[in-house]
């Protein structure tokens, strides 16, 4: 472990650095199990290998955010600022991978219904939910919700923990379950500034439980070959949020992916850089006959 490199990036975790290592060790583990198996097999294990690891790891952040209420504000806060201008009361919501759900339980407060889908119930377990609030134990990528019935889609830092052989089908699942003119809100860390999940004390590409990190440019070809729309990426915080040209985008990548690592981590974190790659993916679902025009033009520009 590089002292100097694991004080910098483990700022904020209060855990110690045996800790941190423990948790390291028995990650990437349970992790390299998910990448071994088969699709089929990989159906149950998201979550038996989940549960596993937070008995395993009782100092898990997610652990620890869920009985700290100055975090839990903060950061429901923080999203609520984004998601309050796609709701309204007749709004159905569907969080796929929503953790502690202190994030679908504060939507729930403002429309009609909330499904909130997750591989585990360990950190939610003893938890009591409202009457238009459905918590749902998913197998694999299956989303267990009426198809067509979705307004608004919402995952954030869960497209990272997919298996990449299954990351189109959960797309294609999530698809499914939006009305037409609904959208799909996405947030996950950028692979150019991470990895992001445990092993970036100790690794430079993702080894823990973030079995694919993505760009910006790599999840803007998986929308679309899906069918979604009208794909936007913004950046920003506290309810302010831009639009960026996708162009802008695909020329940081494109540059940042010639750098070598660890220099490349260090100027994709700096500053505007760093909320540019983090940024929001927003998609929205079109008509069918449009959607299966834009798939037919993906795979033509595929064999390409």
């Amino acid at each position: 472990m590089n002292n100097s490199i694991f004080t910098k990036l483990s700022k904020g975790d209060k855990r110690t650095p045996e800790q941190i290592l423990e948790h390291y060790k028995i990650e990437s583990e349970l992790a390299d199990k998910l990448r071994k198996t088969s699709r089929e097999e990989r159906k149950y294990l998201y979550t038996t290998l989940y549960d596993e690891r937070f008995r395993r790891v009782p100092h898990h952040s997610q652990l620890t955010h869920k009985t700290d209420p100055v975090f839990q504000h903060a950061v429901v806060s923080m999203r609520m600022g984004l998601l309050r201008r796609f709701l309204c009361p007749e709004t159905i919501f569907l969080e796929v991978g929503p953790a502690d759900c202190a994030l679908s339980l504060e939507v729930a407060q403002h429309v009609k219904k909330v499904y909130a889908i997750d591989a585990s119930a360990h950190i939610t377990r003893d938890d009591i939910f409202p009457k238009n609030f459905e918590f749902i134990i998913s197998v694999g990528c299956n989303i267990p919700v009426p198809a067509n019935s979705i307004d608004i889609a919402y995952t954030d830092q869960l497209m990272e923990h997919l298996h990449p052989d299954d990351a189109y089908d959960q797309l294609q699942n999530i698809y499914k379950t939006i009305v037409p003119g609904g959208v799909y809100i996405c947030i996950t860390p950028n692979r150019l500034n991470g990895p992001h999940d445990i092993s970036k004390y100790f690794d430079n590409v993702a080894t823990g439980f973030h079995l694919k990190e993505y760009t910006f440019t790599e999840l803007y070809g998986l929308l679309r070959e899906v069918g979604f729309s009208s794909i936007k990426f913004y950046s920003g915080g506290r309810g302010i949020y831009m639009k960026i040209p996708l162009t802008l985008i695909r020329l940081c990548e494109r540059v940042l992916t010639k750098v070598p690592f660890p220099l490349r981590r260090t100027i994709a974190n700096i500053g505007i850089l760093r909320k540019l790659l983090n940024g929001i993916v927003v998609a929205k679902k079109q008509n069918e006959k449009v959607a299966l025009k834009s798939r037919r033009g993906c795979k033509d520009r595929s064999r390409g």
